[in-house]
């Protein structure tokens, strides 16, 4: 019968649901796929997932990715640059219009 107390885990029940990089990973991905959805994308990444690795660091798995997909992708990255958008990176972000990677301060 289980106990009602909130027992201790060890390191052979540790579970990647209970880590805040499992959540990063996971919310990375929604925020990927509401953008591929957005940009009619959504069948070309069937293997997008969010995923932790045996040292606990989350990763996102693009998947396996058709020619056209990735040349579809780098046109939109493209345009987005040329656009002046800017790609936030941690707690920096870097103006990628310019080709250089100097840190910006964040207001």
């Amino acid at each position: 019968m289980p106990s009602d107390e909130r027992q201790e885990r060890d390191a052979a029940s540790w579970s990647p649901i209970d880590s805040h990089e499992w959540y990063a990973a996971r919310n990375a991905v929604s925020a990927l796929r509401d953008v591929l959805v957005a940009a009619g994308m959504e069948r070309d990444f069937p293997y997008l997932r969010a995923d932790v690795n045996a040292f606990g660091h989350g990763f996102i798995d693009l998947g396996r990715i058709s020619p056209e997909t990735a040349e579809r992708l780098a046109g939109l990255v493209r345009r987005a640059v040329a656009m002046g958008c800017e790609v936030p990176c941690a707690e920096r972000s870097f103006d990628l219009s310019a080709g250089s990677q100097e840190r910006r301060d964040e207001t």
